[in-house]
């Protein structure tokens, strides 16, 4: 992963291109400004083993100070700028920063900021305001050459908080020297699934659709950064243009979440056969299983291209599974990569083959984590075999394959019956009118609790009780009555992260008391 070693190898090559703006930095000036980065935080009394954290949009200063952290034997911390205030601070403190960058474009956000984050070196991309220095002008004037301690960093990211407050996921810093003596020493374990798993090389060129302060973003693209290729990243992500820069920048390989697939998929056919996406040889995807109907029509459209993983920010394990071997499996997301896949009970008991249960990864290979200041909540995660857990229920069939049902969080239970809402917004989403779909359980005096279902239409103007009607009748069509909504509410759009996770805990609480 490091940059001196591609800045040397490949100085002229495009390793990062902002398919907006078109503005590129080569090899050679990422590894020169991640150097000027390193210096500038050294220049400010952090060392290794402390913490930095950032919150801007997809920017092409991103990775260089990324690169810069890492190589600085520090943590980072990269913060959506689509929270709050409040929710910011509450990380920046958390993380125990001493330094913390954002960008113009999130000024507003920013100076709500300044108070509360008292004692924190603040620096601003694209401009400066009141307490917040440049981080250009204060960079251009530090060395180019590596910092004379380089060590090897680590990321710090924070889950979504789609079921609560937000936690780090930390690891050990082992804070090894820098530079290694071998490029093969040169990767993190990411950087060799893309490489081994994925087929990178210094001739990949990668699209990146999605928000950069995501954990597979994140690593994916520093994966393949280190790997000497190229990484075009989309400011917003959008199918048309999407399909346009695979077309332009002969894209070789790709990342998405199930909600861009739907997305893809209602794009007019003219739209869908005007790009040649022909050196198109490998779309990764995560976040979320994918709709087995969907994914059936992606496969259709692209080919056997689409590889699906199953992991999360806390890479405990992780599960991989092709196109060839999903559609012998449908609705899998795969068999372990590393990290042995155990199904237990609520009491920690295994299950067989079949039977569903708490999704747990242990074994030599899979890996450990604690959340950050959290020993209750990293506790609850770890079995009493020590397999540790990202909350979700699913079960293996009798080959190894892991089958995902849905987060244990969001189970309904009805009338005694366990209902997994999953299946029901796999149904609907189908639907040609329905954009977005969120299903949970609300209270029911005599069942306990009951289906709901909140949609966000294609056309707002066609909500109402025709259009409820309509979409509970299509969903019996498909699925078990009893997992069928009782009643369909309509929002104008559904709060749902940019990398596709849905906030649902937002719409579920207002119908608890």
């Amino acid at each position: 992963m490091h940059p001196g070693i591609n800045g040397k190898k490949y100085p002229n090559k495009p390793a990062i291109i902002m398919l907006g703006s078109g503005k590129t930095l080569t090899h050679s000036e990422l590894d020169n400004i991640s150097n000027q980065c390193a210096h500038l935080f050294r220049s400010l009394g952090v060392v290794p083993g402390d913490g930095i954290a950032f919150m801007m949009e997809n920017h092409p200063l991103f990775f260089p100070i990324v690169f810069a952290a890492w190589r600085s034997g520090l943590r980072y911390t990269a913060i959506s700028w689509r929270l709050q205030p409040d929710e910011v601070e509450y990380i920046v403190k958390d993380c125990e920063a001493k330094i913390f960058i954002t960008s113009k474009f999130l000024e507003d956000k920013a100076k709500s900021l300044e108070k509360s984050l008292e004692g924190v070196a603040k620096y601003m991309l694209d401009g400066e305001s009141d307490t917040y220095r440049s981080f250009e002008d204060h960079i251009k004037s530090m060395p180019s050459v590596a910092i004379e301690d380089e060590c090897q960093g680590g990321p710090m990211l924070y889950s979504s908080g789609t079921t609560g407050r937000p936690k780090g996921i930390k690891r050990e810093l082992q804070l090894n020297p820098l530079p290694y003596d071998q490029e093969s020493e040169d990767l993190n374990y990411l950087g060799r699934v893309v490489q081994n798993v994925y087929g990178a090389d210094e001739e990949s060129v990668y699209l990146s659709p999605a928000p950069l302060y995501h954990s597979a973003p994140l690593g994916f693209n520093t994966g393949f950064l280190a790997g000497g290729g190229t990484s075009v990243i989309m400011e917003k992500f959008d199918p048309e243009l999407a399909l346009q820069a695979i077309a332009e920048y002969q894209i070789t390989h790709s990342q998405w979440v199930p909600t861009m697939f739907v997305r893809f998929l209602k794009l007019e056919e003219s739209i869908r056969k005007k790009y040649d996406l022909s050196s198109h040889r490998v779309a990764i995807h995560a976040a979320a299983p994918c709709p087995v109907e969907v994914k059936e029509k992606m496969i259709d459209w692209w080919g056997p291209i689409l590889n699906e993983y199953y992991a999360g920010t806390e890479f405990n394990g992780m599960t991989i599974v092709s196109s060839q071997d999903w559609l012998k499996h449908k609705g899998t997301v795969g068999r372990p990569l590393f990290g042995q896949v155990h199904i237990l009970n609520e009491e920690g008991k295994e299950l067989p083959p079949g039977e569903e249960g708490g999704v747990y990864f242990g074994g030599e290979t899979a890996t450990t984590f604690e959340y950050h200041n959290d020993p209750k909540k990293t506790a609850g995660a770890f079995s009493k075999q020590g397999f540790s857990t990202l909350g979700d229920i699913g079960y293996l069939d009798s080959e190894g394959y892991l089958y995902l049902t849905d987060r244990k969080a969001y189970m309904i239970i009805s009338g005694g019956v366990n209902i997994y809402p999953k299946e029901t917004e796999d149904a609907l989403i189908m639907h040609p009118k329905i954009a977005d779909v969120a299903v949970f359980g609300v209270p029911n005096e005599e069942m306990g609790e009951e289906v709901k279902a909140v949609v966000q239409l294609e056309n707002p103007d066609e909500a109402g009780s025709a259009m409820e009607a309509e979409l509970i009748a299509y969903c019996k069509e498909r699925i078990s009555h009893v997992k069928c909504p009782k009643s369909i509410d309509f929002e104008k759009e559904l709060p749902r992260h940019p990398t596709g996770k849905l906030y649902k805990r937002l719409l579920k609480d207002k119908y608890w008391p």
